[in-house]
């Protein structure tokens, strides 16, 4: 029985798997590497899909669907005839027709498969992919983010040096910006950011509103078979301009021919606000990952909208260098897919590589802040577990009572970017019993640990009396048996020691110490400022600045302590 890799895409999707020569792509019946990502019934009442979906959804649209990858995780109703599907459904008898035409490649049974989704996805659209193969009859233990299966299918993971790449994928319906950082043959992603409603798409559909606005038309005003017609040519005219400086959209409206040339300077200019669009998100995870643009070495073309002349001049006036694209950008995931489809299934001809990703939300909790006033008002979100940390991680934060004999804690857990909690995703809370005391005496440890399966652990510490309540929240409810889940946290559990407890750092801390006391002047200012600047680094808790932080005071006092100062 194989396992295959599925790149599950909002235009095309494609299927592949592990040979002795490297992933390659599975063709579909008809002998393509892409299918369309259609569905169509037909007169009968039929299911259609792929190409001959697509070909129909032109003359009957009303009984056809495509895109509605960005309405997964929606219950959002597709009424084709007499039939009603929700995307999940959909992406199902999709994945149903890529698990065939393996099956039919490859002369054997498929059971398993390893698909790819956007990096943003959030975890209500990451379990209806799950739910859609399981529809299928694949199972699906562990998806891919597409630009982690685009890093392994350039093959980053076997580089030996230390490197830093920025995925830009821009498909038919999604964007994603991925930041990667290759070191000791660990593949982290640093951050990710996207837009769910950006893609190849939206700049099609401006030619169709060029079209429109030139011929004083709305699209009410036309049929859905028009409309479809007219979507098609858009789409033929936004390719002529790989290599045209003029493309034509010429479409029968009404029984008329109308057409309409339009110059690539114009072309620029409608899309101008889409560009600004895909910068933003750039922007967002350059930010996250603490990073400028001269710090990235390569940038990979990921997504057939990349392949548009415009998209790749922006990203190298954008970055200042050419980005990667010797691999077809709309074949580039489903490889990575099939590798890591074949790292799962053990295959010995892979060498091993540790993916890590992040957390794509923020993780927390509600606090009361003192106003200048002196009045308290509650409703504040304190983010424990930031957006784009490194998984698995474990942090804690301490809270103090703010009444006079308070009782009780309440703890709320949340999920988002909003200032205030109201606005954030509410995930479940804990009532924590604490001793009455006067506001302020008493104090919580607040600790989240959040692992790569989405189980995030919240445990709540009574200071004074060592009371632990703790509350299991499972990013899929029911994957997982109790056994799996308590393996899965014993597995991480090093993570919850502070690393202001770790042996390492105690030592470091008490090096700097000593020499504090042996020197004097300068030098003890000196020293005093390290260490300052560690215990600081140590509150935040980001093990990789811990260590890189240890790492440098190491060097600094190996260096006192030979040569007997700076």
């Amino acid at each position: 029985m194989a396992i295959i890799g599925i790149d599950l895409g909002t235009t095309n999707s494609l299927v592949s798997y592990w040979t002795e020569d490297g992933a390659v792509i599975i063709p579909n019946s008809l002998g393509q590497n892409l299918t369309p990502s259609v569905i169509s019934i037909d007169n009968n009442g039929d299911v259609l899909v792929g190409q001959i979906a697509k070909e129909r959804q032109i003359a009957h649209p009303e009984l056809s669907a495509s895109v509605f990858k960005r309405n997964m995780g929606t219950k959002k109703k597709y009424v084709l005839g007499t039939k009603e599907f929700i995307p999940e459904e959909l992406s199902a008898i999709l994945l149903k027709a890529l698990k065939e035409d393996a099956e039919h490649f490859l002369g054997t049974k498929v059971t398993e498969a390893v698909i790819s989704v956007p990096a943003y996805f959030s975890d209500a659209q990451r379990k209806a992919t799950k739910r859609a193969g399981e529809l299928a009859g694949l199972r699906v233990d562990r998806l891919i983010t597409e630009p982690t299966a685009a890093a392994i299918a350039y093959g980053l993971h076997l580089r030996d040096t230390e490197n830093k790449f920025l995925v830009f994928d821009l498909g038919g319906g999604t964007f994603d910006v991925s930041i990667l950082e290759l070191f000791d043959n660990i593949m982290e992603v640093r951050a990710v950011a996207g837009d769910n409603f950006l893609g190849g798409e939206d700049f099609t559909e401006i030619l169709v509103n060029m079209f429109l606005k030139h011929h004083s038309l709305t699209t009410s005003q036309l049929g859905e078979k028009d409309h479809a017609m007219l979507k098609k040519q858009a789409e033929v005219a936004k390719r002529d301009f790989s290599e045209k400086k003029v493309a034509t959209v010429a479409c029968l409206i009404n029984e008329e021919e109308l057409k309409l040339e339009i110059t690539l300077d114009e072309y620029e200019a409608a899309t101008k606000h889409l560009f600004q669009r895909l910068r933003e998100p750039v922007e967002r995870a350059l930010s996250d990952a603490s990073l400028k643009i001269s710090d990235i070495d390569s940038i990979l073309l990921v997504g057939g909208a990349t392949k548009l002349p415009l998209i790749r001049s922006f990203v190298s006036r954008l970055f200042g260098k050419l980005a990667y694209a010797n691999i077809n950008p709309d074949e580039v995931v489903a490889l990575g897919a099939g590798v890591q489809a074949a790292l799962k299934g053990k295959d010995a001809s892979i060498k091993e590589v540790i993916l890590t990703d992040v957390c794509p939300y923020t993780l927390g909790t509600s606090v009361t802040v003192r106003k200048s006033q002196g009045f308290h008002e509650p409703g504040h979100f304190l983010p424990i577990i930031e957006r784009n940390t490194t998984i698995p991680v474990s942090k804690v934060e301490r809270l103090y009572t703010i009444y006079d004999n308070q009782k009780i804690i309440n703890v709320d857990i949340l999920q988002g970017e909003s200032r205030l909690s109201k606005d954030n995703i509410f995930l479940g809370e804990l009532n924590v019993p604490v001793p009455p005391k006067t506001a302020g005496e008493e104090a919580i440890d607040v600790r989240f640990t959040y692992d790569i399966n989405g189980i995030l652990e919240v445990e709540v510490t009574v200071v004074s009396t060592g009371l632990k309540k703790n509350m299991i929240i499972e990013k899929e409810p029911g994957h997982m048996t109790s056994e799996e889940i308590v393996e899965s946290i014993k597995s991480i559990s090093h993570l919850k020691i502070h690393p202001r407890e770790n042996h390492e750092n105690k030592l470091v801390v008490a090096r700097g110490e000593r020499l504090y006391e042996e020197k004097i002047g300068r030098e003890r200012q000196e020293i005093a400022q390290l260490l300052m600047e560690f215990e600081e680094i140590l509150d935040k808790q980001d093990l990789k600045k811990v260590e890189e932080c240890r790492k440098k005071l190491t060097d600094i006092f190996d260096s006192i302590d030979t040569k007997g100062g700076f």
